[in-house]
């Protein structure tokens, strides 16, 4: 089965290149990566031109001009040139521990998305973490990150737990499964029918709205937050800001109470 991956970037060339990295140290080699670019300048374009020449998967840079925050029009614009029958979504600021796709590939299912878990990591540690490191494994193991700055927390501490404990800790889980946009994998045929991300969302819960739309249809999460697992890089968050939480909210409350499914104004626009 051929995944997807597809994460969004704006401005952060050195962390775009750490995520890079570590999708191409991943276990499961089947898949290719679709940057979806809103709007980056000259510095995000020569990293990923570098990075296309020296790792072995397939990389698609899908940009398009900046006009405020693009995020879900991106989305859907990489959705719709996306090869993959099984669609995998994080972030441009996210480190893949090797095993994530795998993971994920391995769980998908008719009927579901998988809900996959992160963890913060410092500026500190962020800065300090190199290719080198990524490709060893360093970056996402729980001694290293600890030796480098991290804080303990519990979150930080499932990097510790083997695949039973894991597991086990995800069925004992009593927090629902959401749609993250750090770290969550869909059929690529559900994503059609509810017409993707939804593009009057601004910043704030416009993932967790998809997987809304998605359980309304039918589609339900599975729980792997100890099991498929990213760390992120820490980053200022200029792009949020109060109106936009609220009308956000105010769509999401709208599709809970009419159990409505499509976007009306999503993928649709970019599929021939």
């Amino acid at each position: 089965m051929r995944l997807s991956v597809i994460f969004s970037t704006y401005e952060q060339p050195a962390w775009l290149e750490k995520v890079l990295w570590g999708f191409e140290s991943q276990s499961f080699r089947d898949f290719e990566v679709l940057v979806a670019d809103d709007g980056s300048s000259e510095p995000t374009r020569a990293v990923i031109a570098r990075v296309q020449r020296e790792v072995r998967y397939p990389i698609r840079h899908v940009w398009q001009p900046h006009d405020g925050f693009g995020k879900c029009r991106i989305l859907n614009k990489a959705i719709a040139q996306a090869g993959g029958e099984y669609c995998f979504f994080t972030d441009g600021d996210c480190i893949p521990r090797r095993d994530l796709l795998e993971v994920h590939a391995a769980n998908a299912t008719r009927g579901h998305f998988i809900s996959g878990g992160y963890l913060k990591l410092p500026m500190s540690t962020s800065e300090a973490i190199t290719k080198d490191d990524i490709l060893a494994g360093r970056a996402t193991d729980y001694a290293w990150l600890r030796a480098h700055g991290a804080p303990w927390s519990r979150r930080l501490a499932r990097l510790k737990w083997g695949p039973r404990a894991a597991a086990a800790l995800d069925l004992l889980t009593p927090t629902g499964a959401t749609f993250n946009g750090h770290n969550a994998s869909v059929w690529r045929e559900d994503l059609i029918r509810v017409n993707g991300f939804d593009e009057r969302l601004q910043w704030g819960g416009l993932d967790r709205e998809i997987g809304e739309r998605l359980e309304n249809l039918g589609v339900r999460g599975r729980q792997f937050r100890h099991r498929a697992l990213v760390v992120h890089l820490d980053h200022p968050r200029g792009y949020k800001h109060a109106a936009g939480i609220a009308a956000n909210r105010a769509i999401r409350d709208a599709v809970a109470a009419g159990k409505l499914t499509r976007a009306p104004q999503g993928l649709d626009q970019y599929l021939a």
